[in-house]
């Protein structure tokens, strides 16, 4: 179930988000002393009417929670993100009554890349977000920013062996499709209406050997231009995007 260690998240869009959808989980929030935003305004009335501490600090107490990461004037204290077992996972596309829709990412290990991804998929009103427990990108406080609240929203799986995970969706009648460069076949031409797992590899090495091997099928994203690939997080929006499409 949900690990309950405390992290910072920064920034306006992560910190309204997760008093708008989590407060249950929101420790306190810091807003920065004599700030003019007009939105700091409203993290702070809306955290203060949810019961949530609220303290103004100088941007110097940001700073330091903040890391590298820009602040923007607003800081929270937050139980880390719910993360899902394996367990929910059947569940989750038994939910979805024949139209899940999966995003697997394998070994994204930017953490503004995944924030990405998961914005997309939430964008996309996909099922879940299944990651690996090893090398890849956690949930944390870039990932939440960079997500603009979608880490909030949408389930993340992390397994702990993702070819077998992927064979588990096999037999729950997922269809699984992995985007790899080299492939002949065209994402366009799918039919993605049904339960449907999109794999996407990770910045350096893409899919990886046994991956692949567990995917119905490989397909590319058709590229007339000169570059032959795309980032994860743009391939992931493009993918996504043509799956709502087809559903209509």
């Amino acid at each position: 179930m949900s690990s309950k260690s405390s992290q910072w998240i920064v920034g306006v869009n992560a910190v309204a988000s997760s008093i708008e959808n989590d407060a249950e989980n929101v420790r306190e929030v810091l807003v920065e002393a004599g700030a003019k935003n007009p939105r700091l305004t409203e993290i702070e009335e809306n955290a203060r009417r949810k019961g949530i501490d609220v303290r103004k600090v100088n941007s110097q107490a940001l700073d330091g929670v903040g890391g590298s990461v820009r602040h923007q004037g607003v800081a929270a204290r937050y139980a880390a993100a719910r993360t899902y077992s394996e367990n929910e996972l059947e569940a989750l596309v038994e939910a979805a009554e024949g139209k899940a829709l999966l995003l697997v990412l394998d070994e994204v290990q930017d953490p503004h890349n995944l924030g990405a991804c998961l914005r997309s998929a939430a964008a996309a009103g996909a099922t879940a977000v299944i990651i690996p427990k090893d090398k890849s990108a956690t949930v944390n406080a870039t990932v939440r920013k960079t997500s603009a609240g979608a880490a909030d929203r949408i389930p993340v799986v992390a397994v702990t062996n993702l070819s077998r995970c992927l064979k588990d969706l096999q037999k729950q009648g997922v269809w699984i499709y992995g985007l790899a460069g080299e492939a002949t076949a065209s994402l366009y031409d799918l039919d993605l209406k049904g339960n449907i797992a999109l794999v996407l590899g990770g910045e350096a090495d893409g899919l990886r050997r046994l991956t692949r091997e567990n995917c119905d099928g490989l397909v590319k994203i058709p590229m007339p231009g000169e570059i032959e690939s795309l980032n994860v997080s743009v391939a992931t929006g493009v993918s996504l995007f043509e799956v709502v499409r087809q559903r209509g």
